[in-house]
């Protein structure tokens, strides 16, 4: 499967954004999937995943409440709404793929198959 992430960009402070991760090649009904993100000098970080079999995302505390992770079968799309942004969450974002993995794996970027080019997001103050 290819996945490419868009919808970022240059925001101020509490805006939102919407990203959208498209998959082709293969239907993202089939995977778990994962939003990550990379800031300038900083490891990969964990933003959130939505599993094959749900509707509803697991997130990291630091963006708990503010971004919520979709998905669109029909379109084979996910989103990832990210509302209420701060300077720290400027990075790029990146979405993935997992076959399967079991839930307490899916934090990990290591277990996921299939990786995008990301988008970048970039929060001023």
């Amino acid at each position: 499967v290819q996945l490419l992430a868009s919808g970022g960009g240059l925001v101020q402070a509490g805006s939102s954004l919407r990203l959208s991760c498209v998959a082709s090649g293969r239907s993202i009904s089939s995977y778990n999937m994962g939003w990550f993100r990379q800031a300038p000098g900083k490891a990969r970080e964990f933003v959130g995943f939505i599993k094959k079999t749900s509707s509803n995302g697991v997130y990291a505390d630091s963006v708990k409440g503010r971004f919520i992770i979709s998905r669109d079968n029909a379109r084979n799309t996910v989103y990832l709404q990210v509302n209420s942004l701060k300077p720290e969450d400027t990075a790029v974002y990146y979405c993935a793929a997992n076959s399967n993995g079991i839930t307490s794996t899916l934090r990990l970027g290591d277990t996921y198959d299939y990786w995008g080019p990301g988008t970048q997001v970039t929060v001023s103050s």
